[in-house]
């Protein structure tokens, strides 16, 4: 029989990271050493030389999981948990769904904000494609005002667990963020939401966030096609600030160093959500570059897409960003590729940070 989930035992050896929402431990697997996570809110605590079924799947099959087993049950104990307030199910109808307390159901202390939200009032909401840009866009809004409350709301495109995300936990350690939300089947932040539209008014209404950043966890899937991709959630987003009367913000993925021609400069997913996904417009922002021929091959991508005729392209000094982040001896990467292999990548979400904390 095919399965589609491979699920081997292991063992327990020793615990490398320890805190309440992840334990990162090291396993043995008939005699070979590998890295496993567990999330305590789904399956309890693990310890040393507990016996634990794995979820392989993704190393079996070389995928980009930064080489992890997860683990999805202890063996040799007994769980005794008491169930969290909450009537709303997320990874519904899967063997590790989970019940939350989302900001919008009846017991929520939130409830009636949600229920009587009306606009954003043309907050600015920045719209990411990759989770690596959350971090270097906040730099670049701390280097113009380091007093305003920033929400990050992550969405189910990429990991749906938010504690996976090692930037969001900087972020947190530096008090950085006003707060998290999850939306959708992601599941882990300060608060949880339905869906990103109740998550958009609880950024507002609840964290009182003066810019909202909006991205998927860490990781996403793509085929080299055009639409298949959960790139394409951006466009989504940006119909849904719009009609929640707030002013979407996007960072375009831009990359120099990619050997996929279809990610040169502008990449195919951030052309294809400005120009077939997104229905209203938004503010597109591209850094401004020392690179001649660079700039002048992101301008005429942006020509012969004709994105300005819907969008508002604005260019804007990412710098003040990369020296916040080098300040604070912070290291960034996407892709596997560092700051120095991918500075424009990085400049254009320094960049949206820049523009949108001199907005306000």
């Amino acid at each position: 029989m095919k399965m589609l989930v491979r699920i081997i035992l292991g063992r327990v050896l020793r615990i490398i990271e320890n805190n309440q929402q992840i334990q990162i431990v090291e396993l043995d697997v008939n005699g070979e050493k590998f890295q496993g996570i567990n999330y305590p809110e789904l399956t309890g605590r693990v310890e040393e030389n507990d016996l634990v079924h794995l979820n392989a799947t993704a190393i079996e099959l070389g995928l980009g999981t930064g080489g992890f087993h997860f683990i999805t049950a202890i063996l040799n104990k007994n769980l005794n948990n008491s169930l969290a307030k909450g009537h709303i199910m997320k990874l519904r109808y899967t063997p590790q769904q989970i019940k939350v307390l989302a900001v919008e159901e009846e017991e929520s202390p939130y409830h009636q904000i949600i229920k009587e939200f009306k606009t954003l009032n043309n907050k600015p909401v920045i719209i990411g494609f990759l989770h690596s840009m959350v971090l270097p866009c906040i730099a670049g809004i701390r280097a113009i005002n380091p007093h305003l409350k920033i929400s990050y709301i992550m969405s189910d495109g990429g990991a749906l667990p938010l504690p996976f995300s090692r930037n969001i936990k900087m972020l947190q350690e530096l008090n950085w963020l006003q707060g998290t939300i999850t939306a959708g089947h992601a599941f882990g932040g300060d608060l949880e939401a339905i869906n990103i539209y109740s998550a958009l008014a609880a950024a507002a209404e609840v964290q009182k966030a003066d810019i909202i950043i909006v991205a998927m966890g860490p990781g996403i899937v793509g085929t080299g096609t055009q639409l298949g991709t959960t790139a394409l959630e951006v466009g989504q987003i940006i119909n849904a600030v719009g009609s929640l009367g707030g002013r979407p913000i996007v960072i375009p993925r831009i990359n120099f160093n990619d050997s996929r021609q279809r990610h040169k400069g502008l990449s195919h997913h951030t052309l294809t959500v400005l120009e077939k996904i997104a229905l209203i417009g938004a503010t597109v922002v591209l850094p401004s570059l020392n690179d001649v021929h660079k700039m002048n091959y992101l301008k005429e991508q942006i020509e012969v897409s004709q994105i300005r005729s819907k969008h508002q392209v604005v260019v804007a000094n990412g710098e003040p960003g990369l020296e916040i982040l080098k300040k604070h001896n912070i290291f960034v990467q996407t892709m596997g590729r560092s700051l120095k292999e991918e500075e424009e990548f990085f400049l254009t979400a320094c960049a949206t940070g820049v523009f949108t904390a001199n907005l306000i």
